[in-house]
C-alpha cells in the first residue's frame, strides 16, 4: 500500500456504450470514484481522473443488429447520451473518451506488439464454438445458457448477471447461439493466449501484498487463485472491435478484456500528451481502479498480470469494488428494462442532482448487495436532507439576516457547550479523512450528516429566537459559531454533495474552500455579508413517489409483452371440420357472479333461437352489470357440461391478450341474435 503517493490516477470502469447509464452502474463505481477525486483535489493533491465507454464488446454488435443499425452508429449515440449524463449529474472526470478513436486503436495494438514481441503469448489452436447456421465463431456473450451455479436459463458464456460468477462457454448447460437459436458445434481456430497459469505466482505475490483490500475483493482473488488459473485468449474471432497486429490474423480481433483496460492509458495520454507517463509509470503515483465486482477478475488479474508483462507500468495499489444495487428488492436489468436510467431521473426531478448521489451514497453496496427504493429515496431527502442540512443552514442564514442585516456578529466569550461544538467543528474533518482515504464513503457521509446534526442540536438547545429578548450578546455568539459550521459543512460535503455545497457558498459570499480550511472556526470574520437563504431542498411529494413507481411497474409490464411470445397456429383443419361449428350472435340478457369463486360468471343469453345459459370465466375482467345488452359470439353447438353445479350450454368466444387479459370478440354493429357467424 502507498501511504504517501506523489500523485493519483483514478480510474472508473468502462461502460459498454450500449445503453444509459443507471442507477446501478452509479452506485457501483462512479459516484464512489468522484467523491474519491474530489476529494483529493480539494486536498490539493496531483490528481487525474479517467473513465470512458467501452466500445468494443459483443454486447455492442448485439445492440447493433437488435436494432438494425451499425456498431459504429450504436456507440456513437449511447457515448454522447452517456458522457452528457455523467456531465450533469457532477462526475468529475478529466477526460471521458471511447475505445474506438484512432488514437486508442494505435495504443491497445502497440502494446500488443510488445507483448507479442518479448514471447508472452501462446499461440494456440483449439476447437471454438461455431455457429454453423450463421456461418460465425461466437464471442462468449453469444453463447447462452444455463448457469451450473445458480440455475439462470439466460447466463451468457463469460458472466452470469444473476450471481455474478464469471464463466466459460464449456461451463453452461444446454449452450446454444444467440444469432440463430441453434447448439452451437467445435470448430478448430487459432487465437493468442496469455498463460495466466504460468504467471500464477507473480499474481500470487501481487495480490499477497494487498490485505487492506475490501474483503469480496480480496476473498474473490484467492478464490480463483486457489482453483488454479488458466490460459486465456487475448484474441477474439471478430468483425469488430481492434485488428490483431500479425500478418496471419485474418479476421481477429483483440479481447475487449485486453483492450479497454488499456484504454485507461490511452485516455490519459489524450489528456496530458507527453506529460502522462509519470501516473503510470512512477512508482510513486497510486493507481485506483474503482469498478463493480463483476469486473473485479480482470482489474486484479487479467490487468496487472499484463502490466507486470510489459514491466514498465505500476500496478492497482487498490481496487475497491462495490457489490451490487438492487431496485425495489429485484436485480436491476436494462434486458428488462428494470431500472431508474440516469438520464430520465435528471429530466423528472432537474436540479435535484446530490439527492440522489447523497441516497445512493448512503445506501452504498460497499460490503454487500442493497436496495434502492422510491419511498426510502423520498424518506432520505424529505427527513435527512430538508430537515437536517437545509433545516440548519436555513435557519442561520434567516437569523443573522434577522438580526444582524445579514453581517455576521462577532462573539463573546466561549462557554463549555461552545468548546464542545468547537472540538466537534475541529475533529470532524479529521475523521471524514480517515475514512474516505479508506474507501468507507458511506461512514464518511454519516460524519457529515453527523456534523449537520450537531448544529442542529447546539441551535435547538440554545434557542437564540427566544434568548434574543434577554440576552442578546450571547445570540451573537450563537450564531457566529453556527455559521462557521455552515461553511465547514460547505467544505466537507463538497466531495458529496457538489452542487449543495457550492450554494452554501455563494449564500455565505465566500469562495469555494479547499479541505486545509476544514476544521477552521473563523471561515467568516465578523462584519462579513451573507447573502439571502434560499431552500436547499425542498420535499417530496407522495403524488411525485407514486407517479415513479408506476413508471417502474408500466416499463416492466411492457417489457413482458414485447417477450412473450405468440401462440403457435394448431394443425390445420379441413372444411368439412369447419363446417361441424355454429357460431352465432348472442345478447346478454342476465349476469352474475357464481358465489364462491372468483372468475365465473353466470350469464342468461338470447341466440335467437332460445334463452340459455352459459357460464363464462371473465369476471376479473367485467362487472356483471356493465355487460346486460353486450352482443358476443357464442359457440352454441358445443355440448352442455357442467359447471360448479349450472349447466352451462355452450362457450362465449374471447380474445386473449399477452398479458393474459380477455376481450369480447363482438360485432362491429347491431345483429339480430341469432346471426349465423360464417
Amino acid at each position: 500500500m502507498l501511504s504517501d503517493p506523489k500523485r493519483y490516477t483514478i480510474t472508473a470502469a468502462l461502460i459498454y456504450a450500449n445503453g444509459p447509464i443507471h442507477i446501478g452502474h452509479l452506485a457501483g463505481c462512479y459516484l464512489p470514484a468522484d467523491i474519491y477525486a474530489r476529494y483529493l483535489r480539494s486536498k490539493e493533491r496531483d490528481v487525474i481522473f479517467i473513465s470512458g465507454t467501452d466500445e468494443h464488446g459483443v454486447p455492442i454488435t448485439i445492440k447493433a443488429k437488435k436494432e438494425g443499425i451499425t456498431p459504429q452508429q450504436v456507440v456513437d449515440k449511447y457515448y454522447t447520451q452517456i458522457k452528457d449524463s455523467f456531465n450533469e449529474f457532477g462526475i468529475s472526470f478529466d477526460i471521458y473518451s471511447r475505445t474506438s478513436n484512432k488514437k486508442h486503436h494505435e495504443v491497445a495494438s502497440d502494446y500488443f506488439t510488445t507483448l507479442y514481441n518479448k514471447g508472452v503469448f501462446k499461440e494456440e489452436t483449439t476447437e471454438q464454438y461455431f455457429d454453423a447456421k450463421a456461418n460465425q465463431f461466437l464471442a462468449d456473450r453469444y453463447i447462452v445458457g444455463t448457469c451450473p451455479n445458480c440455475g439462470n436459463p439466460n447466463a451468457y458464456g463469460d458472466q452470469c448477471e444473476r450471481c455474478g460468477t464469471s464463466l466459460s462457454p464449456d461451463e453452461l448447460i444446454n449452450p446454444h447461439s444467440t444469432l440463430s437459436g441453434e447448439q452451437p458445434i467445435k470448430k478448430s481456430t487459432t487465437n493468442w493466449n496469455l498463460p495466466l497459469d504460468e504467471l500464477q505466482p507473480k499474481i500470487e505475490e501481487y495480490i499477497s501484498e494487498h490485505p487492506e483490500w475490501k474483503t469480496n475483493v480480496y476473498g474473490q482473488c484467492k478464490s480463483w487463485l486457489n482453483q488454479g488459473l488458466h490460459p486465456r485468449a487475448m484474441t477474439r474471432d471478430l468483425d469488430w472491435g481492434i485488428k490483431v497486429p500479425l500478418p496471419n490474423a485474418e479476421g481477429k480481433v483483440l479481447y475487449v478484456w485486453f483492450d479497454a483496460p488499456i484504454g485507461y492509458i490511452t485516455f490519459t495520454q489524450e489528456l496530458l500528451g507527453n506529460n502522462w507517463e509519470k501516473y503510470w509509470k512512477d512508482k510513486e503515483s497510486k493507481l485506483v481502479h474503482f469498478i463493480g465486482k463483476d469486473n473485479i477478475v480482470f482489474h486484479c488479474i487479467i490487468f496487472p498480470s499484463m502490466l507486470m508483462e510489459h514491466g514498465d507500468y505500476i500496478l492497482p495499489d487498490n481496487v475497491p469494488a462495490n457489490e451490487f444495487m438492487n431496485l425495489e428488492g429485484d436485480k436491476i436489468s436494462t434486458s428488462r428494462n428494470w431500472a431508474i436510467w440516469l438520464h430520465e431521473y435528471l429530466q423528472d426531478f432537474p436540479g435535484k442532482q446530490d439527492v440522489l448521489r447523497y441516497v445512493l451514497t448512503a445506501n452504498a453496496p460497499e460490503n454487500k448487495d442493497s436496495d434502492f427504493t422510491w419511498k426510502d429515496f423520498q424518506a432520505r431527502n424529505n427527513n435527512e436532507l430538508a430537515d437536517n442540512v437545509g433545516n440548519f443552514i436555513n435557519r442561520v442564514i434567516t437569523l443573522i439576516h434577522k438580526y444582524y442585516n445579514g453581517e455576521i456578529p462577532s462573539h463573546g466569550s466561549w462557554e463549555d457547550v461552545d468548546e464542545e461544538l468547537i472540538s466537534t467543528i475541529i475533529n470532524f474533518p479529521v475523521k471524514i479523512s480517515e475514512s474516505l482515504e479508506t474507501y468507507r464513503f458511506r461512514e464518511a457521509l454519516s460524519l457529515v450528516m453527523d456534523l449537520s446534526r450537531a448544529g442542529n442540536k447546539y441551535l435547538g438547545d440554545a434557542e437564540p429566537w427566544k434568548l434574543i429578548k434577554t440576552n442578546p450578546e450571547r445570540v451573537k455568539t450563537i450564531l457566529y459559531l453556527a455559521s462557521q459550521l455552515v461553511a465547514n459543512l460547505a467544505v466537507v460535503m463538497e466531495p458529496f454533495l457538489p452542487f449543495t455545497s457550492d450554494k452554501i457558498f455563494k449564500i455565505l459570499n465566500l469562495p469555494s474552500l479547499k479541505w486545509n480550511k476544514a476544521g477552521d472556526v473563523t471561515l467568516l470574520a465578523a462584519g462579513h455579508v451573507i447573502n439571502q437563504p434560499e431552500i436547499l431542498f425542498e420535499k417530496i411529494e407522495d403524488k411525485i413517489i407514486e407517479t415513479q413507481i408506476q413508471k417502474l411497474l408500466n416499463s416492466k409490464k411492457e417489457n413482458e409483452l414485447a417477450n412473450q411470445t405468440i401462440e403457435p397456429q394448431k394443425e390445420d383443419v379441413n372444411f368439412n371440420d369447419f363446417e361441424k361449428i355454429d357460431i352465432r350472435i348472442a345478447t346478454i340478457i342476465a349476469a352474475e357472479a357464481v358465489p364462491k369463486t372468483k372468475k365465473l360468471l353466470k350469464l342468461t343469453l338470447d341466440t335467437g333461437l332460445d334463452e340459455r345459459t352459459v357460464v363464462s370465466g371473465i369476471a376479473e375482467y367485467y362487472n356483471p352489470e356493465k355487460i346486460i345488452g353486450k352482443q358476443v359470439c357464442l359457440l352454441a353447438n358445443l355440448a352442455p357440461r357442467e359447471i360448479k353445479g349450472i349447466m352451462s350450454q355452450g362457450m362465449i368466444l374471447m380474445a386473449e391478450d399477452k398479458d393474459g387479459s380477455l376481450a369480447f370478440v363482438s360485432p362491429e354493429k347491431i345483429i339480430g341474435s341469432g346471426g349465423v357467424v360464417k
